[in-house]
């Protein structure tokens, strides 16, 4: 079976090469060039499913190829991990920081209390994920 796939890559890629030249030359001639385009973009088409044909299935279709060991596997380590709730975690770190800005400075002078939550907010997108 691979042997077949290998030469029906190989065979696939010498015709989308012929296509491609064809389509050069259509495209170099001003008058054909919205035959050369179309052709040009189903050659890279084809070059592209012949390497595909010589490459195993289990590259170019890896969810096809995962049998039940690998989704048992993708369950439990799922069932391991903790729900984080990044947004929930963001809002209260972001309230603890205007408080604490707000309190160092006082609420008459916003200018202080601005730098010293924008330093804070800096601190807390350096420690979430």
């Amino acid at each position: 079976m691979r042997f077949l796939r290998g030469l029906l890559g190989s065979l696939l890629w010498l015709l989308a090469a012929v296509v491609g030249l064809v389509a050069v030359v259509l495209c170099v001639t001003i008058i054909l060039l919205p035959v050369g385009i179309p052709l040009l973009m189903l050659s890279r088409r084809m070059f592209g499913q012949s390497v595909r044909l010589f490459l195993p299935r289990a590259v170019t279709q890896p969810g096809k190829e995962m049998g039940k060991s690998a989704r048992r596997l993708g369950r439990k380590a799922k069932a391991h991990t903790p729900d984080v709730d990044a947004g929930k975690a963001a809002k209260k770190a972001g309230k603890k920081a205007r408080k604490k800005a707000g309190k160092a400075v006082g609420r008459k002078t916003r200018g202080p209390a601005k730098r010293i939550h924008k330093r804070a907010g800096k601190r807390l997108r350096k420690r979430l994920p």
